[in-house]
């Protein structure tokens, strides 16, 4: 779907089911400054000198500071909030991910965005579960830098 149609909003069960398939996206370009970065390590208490040390990881293979990996990935709530939204529904929440793969480093100063697909949904009580494939691509290069399966709960209005 183009940008100009998102977020979808499905309504049904049955509307979701007919994006099975299809690919969502590309959401907006996202900037990882060192600032944000450093907030994330600050966050989670992850300190690495490759993350948070700019002089010392000048001299690293990557040349500079990179992301943490679980920093890229937690940019897919705020991505998929521009691609799908469950407007018609109580609400949606994260019930986690598979195949979670981080194939290429984010340089401090890269630019994100993602593009997703909806692998499933399967009708529970009271909602539905649905996967989404999330790929988050860098600005410029070819090789995604985080791959998920990211699964929710969608429930309902009662």
């Amino acid at each position: 779907m183009t940008e100009e149609h998102l977020p979808v909003r499905p309504s049904t069960f049955a509307e979701l089911e007919k994006l099975i398939g299809q690919e969502l996206g590309p959401t907006e370009w996202y900037e990882i400054t060192q600032d944000r970065i450093d907030a994330f390590a600050a966050v989670t208490n992850d300190h690495q000198w490759i993350h948070v040390d700019p002089e010392r990881a000048a001299a690293s293979a990557f040349g500079t500071t990179i992301a943490h990996g679980l920093f890229s990935l937690s940019l897919g709530p705020q991505f998929s909030s521009q691609l799908l939204a469950f407007d018609g529904f109580a609400h949606s929440l994260n019930y986690g991910y598979d195949k979670v793969r981080f194939p290429a480093p984010v340089p401090v100063g890269s630019r994100l965005r993602m593009r997703s697909t909806v692998v499933s949904a399967e009708q529970l009580p009271g909602g539905i579960q649905v996967k989404t494939r999330q790929v988050l691509e860098r600005e410029g290069s070819d090789k995604p830098v985080a791959v998920a399966e990211a699964v929710a709960r969608v429930v309902e209005k009662s």
